[in-house]
Order: structure tokens, then sequence, then C-alpha cells
């Protein structure tokens, strides 16, 4: 058995040891771009050629393995002995990605169904939220399409959306890969804008059905906390404390001081990968609630290296270029718990 297989097995094995005594109190959510999750098969109605034996990285069934294994060990990994329950992931390209890596992994212990829908996105790839089927129920799940006014020929990465049924109550899922900065961030601007609008919507229509609508929207939005997509479109701000006021908070304005964050840049690490939640699952007002009020990003050493150009380290991904590392991803995943309140869990 590899070293990496049999590390997945042994931390397998552990954590099944424990399932049995899982809390079904404590819900953790996890998020995760894992970095251009393709089969080796080359699909003719995508541009994926690149993620084929003969095209421009190379990948084979040897290198998709291993990618696979590595991202099992992420998940096998982030939340103690416990695997997480709800699990959102961007750049999938297709179910038989999610197939291998639910049922031909570390991860295949512990009862994971998978969401996904095909992407219009040119090269295939899009979003999808894995979750434990023994603890979790989808009540309802659909792709939110995105056309831009202003460019309707662009191929767009949905939105999923999922109704579920957690912890006897119900949460309100968006899972987000927006617009790149590719081709310069000025000018992609007005895509991320957009994406933030047309989710806004969505969560507008919840909390006019019910103001107190527990909402997780997670996601890559390509866009940092600060910026206009999310403060001015999506209207999402730093929670301070119970007097603060607005109907969405994103958690990970407080994780970006120090030069901390989920990608890096250059010198400069910033939080591109985001949990954005309602105020209802922070202010006491239904049964769920974040424990710490708070997310955090999961920076275990085995997924970041040293940075020889900018100094300190940087995140362990799988290519630079066409050149081939071996690493897990250029993104690094977030998690946020959320719990039932009752008597003996009190804040």
């Amino acid at each position: 058995m590899k070293p990496h297989a049999f590390f997945c097995f042994l931390l397998s094995a552990f954590c099944l040891l424990l399932s049995a005594q899982q809390d079904s109190t404590r819900i953790c959510i996890v998020f995760y771009n894992v970095e251009n999750l393709f089969d080796t098969e080359k699909n003719p109605t995508k541009n994926d050629e690149a993620f084929t034996s003969s095209g421009f990285y190379h990948w084979t069934n040897k290198r998709f393995y291993k990618k696979i294994n590595d991202i099992a060990k992420v998940f096998l990994s982030i939340n103690g002995w416990e695997t997480p329950d709800l699990i959102g992931m961007a750049e999938i390209e297709n179910v038989t990605v999610l197939n291998k890596l639910c049922y031909n992994t570390g991860l295949k212990a512990y009862h994971y169904s998978y969401i996904h829908y095909d992407s219009p996105d040119a090269r295939g790839i899009g979003v999808a939220l894995l979750y434990k089927s023994d603890i979790i129920t989808i009540i309802d799940s659909y792709p939110i399409p995105i056309v831009f006014p202003f460019e309707t020929s662009s191929k767009n990465r949905d939105i999923l959306y999922a109704k579920a049924l957690v912890a006897e109550d119900t949460l309100h899922l968006f899972v987000n890969h927006w617009t790149s900065r590719f081709g310069g961030y000025g000018a992609t601007i007005p895509k991320r804008n957009y994406y933030a609008q047309a989710l806004r919507k969505q969560v507008d229509s919840l909390l006019l059905l019910n103001k107190n609508a527990n909402i997780v929207i997670m996601g890559d939005l390509n866009d940092y906390p600060t910026d206009e997509s999310i403060t001015k479109y999506l209207q999402a701000k730093e929670y301070k404390d119970e007097n603060s006021s607005g109907t969405l908070f994103n958690l990970m304005l407080p994780l970006t001081e120090n030069n901390r964050g989920t990608h890096k840049t250059e010198e400069f690490w910033g939080c591109l990968d985001q949990f954005i939640v309602s105020q209802s699952l922070l202010n006491h007002q239904n049964g769920l609630q974040i424990e710490n009020k708070k997310a955090v990003i999961f920076d275990a050493p085995f997924l970041l290296t040293v940075d020889e150009k900018y100094g300190g380290v940087k995140t362990f991904r799988t290519y630079l270029g066409p050149k081939y590392l071996g690493g897990y991803s250029d993104h690094l995943p977030i998690k946020l718990v959320i719990r039932r309140l009752n008597q003996s869990f009190l804040y």
C-alpha cells in the first residue's frame, strides 16, 4: 500500500471507530476549492483536453488517484476525529470524480452522498455539495443559472442551492464559484458584482418567507471580503456583537488581519474563499448557532510549502503552470461548526 493511501486508511479507521459517538448537535461544514479535479477522459462537449494523458498537463490515472486520496486526507483531518457533515467544493468536473472521491478513498466508510449539476462552464468545472446521508437530509436542490445581461454569450458557473434538514432544523446552503480575475481584475468586476446581485435576490426571497431563515453562503468568490461585490451588492458585513445590524455577515473579515487568507498572490494572502451567514445563525434567533461565531482557515503544514521567492509559506498546489508539483490545491479549505442549542450547550 502506498504511503498516502496507508495514511488515509489509518485516519479513516480512527474516524470510523469514533463515528458512533458523534455529537448529533454539532454539524461541521467545510468549503474547499480543490484546484481542477478532472477525470482523465476527454469530454467531447467541453474544453478539457488539457487534463488528459496527452494534454497540456499530462494528467494520468496515477496523478488523478493521488489527487483524490490527497483530498480525502484533508477531509479526514480537518475536523478532528469526525469527518465533516457538509462539504462544498469548487472546480469539480463531473459525477465521475465525485464517485471516485466518495467511494474509492478513505471517505467510503462515511456514507457521503453528493449534489452536482453539470456546469455551462466551457471547461466543464462546477461546484458540488457532499453530505452525510445518515445525518443530513436534502429536501431540495437546484442550480441557479447566471447569465450576464452585458455578455449573454458567456458560459458561467451555476450557483448550487440546497435546502437541508440539519439537527432537526432547516438550513439553506449556497455553493459558489464566481468569475475569476483572469483577464484583468478591473475588467471582471462587473461579473462578480452580477453574481452577488443574483445571490442577494435569492437570499431576499428566503428572508421574505422567513426573516429568521438559516442561510450559509460558501464558496470561492474570487473577491475579498472588503470588495464591492461583497459589501455593496451582497451586503455582507462584519459581525461584532449582538447589536450588529444587517441580514448577512461575513465570517472571514476577522481572519484577514496579519496577512492571513486562503490563497496567496505573490506575498499577499487573501480570503477569496468565504463563509457568509444569516443573522439568525449568530443572534440566538433559532435553534442553530455557529460555534464561537467564527470560521476557521485550515492551514495544516501538509497543505503548505516554503515560498522561496516571496518568503514564508504558500499553498502546496497540484500544478504551477504546466509543471506538476503533486500537491493538494492552490487554495486552503475553510470550516465552520453549527450547534443545535440545548440545555447542555450555552453561549
